[in-house]
């Protein structure tokens, strides 16, 4: 057992009541949260974090951003739809019910390609449909027009879904927002009649595949609507017709204060009806503002896990981005870990919480949960400006021992685009003791926009740390400033149309050569250091040059920006990073906008946020420890035999503990291992679902075993099983930068070029992150346009491969208000005489702005040539392609002390 340690400055421990002083003003003046865990409130539902549109073509988003997000539920595009360019339901089933996902929701009514659907007015009688594909012609049959949709719609889930009962179709969108029904007064009628149509026609179709009872939700309104609810409900009970899942929307700012009220009427509704409580789906909530944020969606997710009840993002920019809770096309930006600690809880029991204030807007919030089988308390919460005192009470000391270890960790903003690295421990509490079962704990928070997860475990045979890899962060804003301006970027202006920026200020009219921001900052030591910046290209790549004490300028290149629409253009952040030597103490790092100070550098007009400086001199090794990772089936965290209390127990072929690892750029990182094994045992390790590595230990002792394995720039997903079985305290992944040097990289425009496909020359003026300032267009789009890439030294092996391609895709197709219709791009890869594979490339947001997606394939031959194409369609523009081998040299295990 180790030794009570306190690791944290200036705590003071006294009675089992435990205080950490804030860092900024005395504790009266903190917010405090209150949690009881031992009052439960239910089964944790985790049904919050749906998404509406959130998934676009299979793999946008990849499999790994789907599984770590926890998605549950999502609303998508039917079959034969035009409303959007991508998103069919059918086509996203596999990647969504791969793990989590439970509910597919369809809108029937995104059949047709306009907004407001057809032109926004009921359709009549005036065509017939062909039920085989949904093409029609333009003559009266007798059947209503919609009703026809309906039908073909349900009986391609019906013979096409591998999972046709875990389908929701929602015959009706907004029907009170100018689709179709707005004049309740005038229509009412109209509507109730169609509703019981289309449900009946739904049912039939089902009835006839033998499928049983449809669901069906609705009616799906732009607000709480009592008036109308309370019409639709009373005709759906007459009639047996009644919703399976009732259905409305909250947007804006003030909802945070009114949701709660919302529903407390509907369940009232329905007890005045005498209808039973139907399930709530709010299948759009939030606004751009909450998008990304942690702290605001904190605040919503409390309330929709508070109610038990399921809820969908808003869907205010593009398909395929989790509504922008995403980046890049597999990266994690901030929204996507709260999205990911919030499913973490799955297993769990939720226990009370009191805020300092319920149903207030821009409002410390949280949620917690005990989990009683791996012994784990949280809680996750965020919101508010002033810091954070935790009153934690109800720790059964027959749960969780006579000495709990705490540990928290913290995501802060870092813009739609921007990536957000795993995230860190910021403080530690080793062996606390739990007389009263009671803590109280002082947390600094000074970013209402953050969220803070706190883990409570019984004492575990491992040292806590925090802060274990340096890093220091400041706001644009507070630099000192030279020809930029900061503006004042209010979170409530607009009511809610915007996009927020950290500590609420930004810097923006950087457009002159005299454009600098500098910050002075102290490192600890020599070596080297990431220097990532937050900000917004508009819809344009641009460069910056970083000065270090006003020499050896580094360029720091962005890639574009979502910049369609005023609202979006310098308000949809992203990050740029690069790599820079430093030696120990103080150095002025100036981001400028001029190498020279006369001449601008290309589309340097970006706004700035935040810097962030971190060391990476010894390849940024990053902790996931067990008590942190996803258990499957039996597999858990225990607690039971000394030495390995905390340890993940996996065992058998069906056991299985998943990771989410973060790589901040493509290439290979030793990922490595520490467990005790009772005997001879074996880990597999699976990465992005496939199979890559397995671990051995030769006898039972306590191990380290580690694999050089290629990660993809983004999230990873790790899946670890034990036939024989460990005990696992932790992953850890570390950056060997070196050893891509094992990888080969080909230019697109030095490939075999076949067909139509033709090297682009981008100019400098572009601003373009291109390699060599060309790539490669026109792939695809016909069988005999592609590039060839002959086998050579570095992937003339069969084996495992990731295939990293560096790629732009800014094709649209139709308009939309304010939403760019995106298209996924496909790209397939054959090897001659052996394996093929594909992936579908997201949108960069311009033809010279270049990000990357990696392909895995395993190769089957010595010499077949490797062929890119797209027989169908066209394929995104190429710059390069990085051919790895998944796995360098053999695993090693080392024997470690405990």
């Amino acid at each position: 057992m180790k030794r009570l340690t306190l690791l944290t400055a200036g705590i003071t421990l006294t009675a089992g009541i435990l205080s950490v002083p804030a860092a900024a003003g005395p504790a009266a003046t903190a917010d405090v949260l209150s949690v009881d865990f031992a009052k439960s409130t239910g089964t944790f539902r985790g049904g919050a974090t749906g998404t509406l549109y959130g998934f676009g073509d299979d793999g946008a988003p990849t499999q790994a951003l789907i599984d770590g997000a926890h998605i549950t539920n999502t609303s998508q595009k039917a079959p034969f739809g035009t409303q959007h360019p991508s998103g069919d339901a059918i086509k996203v089933e596999d990647g969504f019910f791969h793990k989590h996902g439970r509910d597919m929701y369809i809108y029937v009514q995104d059949y047709y390609p306009d907004w407001s659907y057809h032109g926004g007015r009921r359709p009549g009688d005036t065509r017939t449909y062909h039920q085989a594909d949904g093409t029609y012609t333009n003559q009266p049959n007798g059947i209503w027009d919609y009703l026809e949709v309906v039908e073909f719609v349900a009986e391609a889930v019906a013979t096409t879904s591998e999972r046709p009962k875990d389908y929701v179709f929602i015959p009706f969108n907004e029907p009170d927002g100018g689709n179709w029904y707005a004049d309740w007064a005038g229509q009412k009628d109209t509507f109730l009649a169609d509703w019981k149509a289309t449900y009946l026609k739904i049912q039939e179709v089902y009835q006839r595949h033998g499928l049983g009872h449809a669901r069906i939700g609705g009616p799906g309104d732009t607000r709480w609507q009592p008036e109308r609810s309370a019409d639709i409900l009373a005709y759906a009970k007459k009639n047996r017709v009644l919703p399976d899942v009732f259905i409305w929307h909250e947007l804006g700012i003030d909802n945070l204060r009114t949701f709660r009220s919302h529903f407390a009427d509907y369940r009232k509704l329905e007890k005045q009806l005498g209808i039973k409580p139907i399930h709530v789906n709010i299948t759009e909530w939030g606004m751009l503002r909450d998008m990304g944020t942690p702290g605001q969606l904190v605040q919503w997710l409390s309330i929709m896990e508070d109610l038990k009840i399921d809820g969908q993002t808003a869907y205010w920019a593009y398909a395929g981005n989790l509504s922008d809770n995403s980046a890049r096309a597999n990266a994690a930006n901030a929204g996507w870990w709260m999205f990911k600690w919030y499913g973490d809880l799955e297993g769990s029991r939720t226990t009370a919480v009191t805020p300092p204030a319920l149903d207030t807007v821009d409002s410390l919030q949280g949620i917690a949960a005990a989990d009683a089988l791996s012994k784990r308390a949280t809680v996750l919460y965020g919101g508010g400006s002033k810091p954070v005192s935790l009153r934690l009470s109800g720790l059964d000391r027959k749960t969780f021992g006579e000495r709990v270890d705490i540990e928290v960790r913290e995501i802060t903003l870092s813009g739609a685009e921007g990536v957000h690295g795993a995230p860190p421990v910021i403080k530690v509490l080793d062996g606390v003791s739990l007389d009263r079962g009671s803590i109280t704990l002082d947390v600094p928070t000074y970013d209402r926009y953050a969220a803070y997860q706190v883990i409570i475990t019984p004492e575990q045979d491992r040292t806590l740390v925090a802060g274990a890899v340096w890093t220091a962060a400041v706001e644009a804003e507070a630099t000192s400033l030279t020809a930029a301006t900061a503006y004042d970027q209010d979170p409530q202006s607009g009511g809610g149309w915007k996009f927020l920026a950290s500590g609420g200020r930004d810097v923006g009219s950087f457009n002159r050569p005299a454009s600098k921001a500098e910050w002075t900052v102290t490192v600890p030591r020599t070596g080297r250091y990431r220097f990532q910046v937050i900000g917004g290209a508009p819809g344009v790549p641009g460069r910056h040059a970083l000065f270090v004490d006003d020499a050896n300028p580094a360029i720091v290149q962005y890639t574009a920006d979502l910049a369609l629409t005023p609202v979006q253009k310098w308000q949809y952040r992203g990050s740029a990073e690069v790599t820079i030597p430093l030696t120990a103490g103080s150095h002025t790092l100036s981001l400028r906008s001029s190498l020279d100070g006369t001449t601008v550098l290309p589309n340097s007009d970006i706004t700035l946020d935040k810097f962030l400086l971190t060391d990476v001199t010894d390849g940024e090794p990053t902790v996931y420890p067990a008590s942190t990772l996803r258990y499957a089936n039996e597999a858990r965290v225990t607690y039971d035999k000394d030495e390995v209390r905390g340890y993940g127990e996996i065992h058998g072929d069906r056991e299985r503990a998943d990771a989410y690892v973060q790589a901040w750029e493509t290439g290979y990182h030793d990922v490595s291992f520490d467990y005790r094994s009772d005997g001879r045992t074996d880990i597999d390790v699976t990465v992005n679902g496939r199979s890559i590595a397995t671990l051995t230990a030769a006898r039972a002792g306590d191990w380290r075993s580690t694999a050089r394995l290629h990660l993809s720039q983004g999230i990873n997903e790790i899946e670890i099983r034990s036939k024989k079985g460990i005990l696992l305290q932790q992953l850890t992944t570390t950056r060997v930068a070196a050893a891509d040097a094992a990888a080969v990289t080909i230019e697109a425009e030095d490939t075999i070029r076949h067909g139509a496909a033709a090297v682009t020359t981008h100019p400098a003026a572009s601003g373009s992150n291109a390699s060599g300032g060309k790539s490669l267009g026109h792939v695809g789009n016909g069988a005999g346009n592609t590039f060839e890439i002959p086998r050579g030294p570095g992937f003339d092996r069969p084996g495992a491969y990731d295939i990293a391609v560096s790629y732009a895709n800014a094709e649209l197709s139709g308009r939309h208000d304010y939403n760019p219709q995106v298209i996924d791009r496909r790209l397939e890869v054959t090897e001659t005489g052996g394996a093929s594979a594909y992936g579908y490339f997201r949108y960069t947001y311009a033809w010279d702005s270049f990000l990357e997606r990696t392909i895995p394939v395993t190769l089957t031959t010595t010499g077949g040539s490797l062929v890119f194409g797209n027989p169908t369609a066209y394929a995104p523009d190429i710059d390069k392609v990085v051919i790895a081998p998944a796995v360098l040299g053999r695993p090693t295990t080392v024997a470690r002390h405990h």
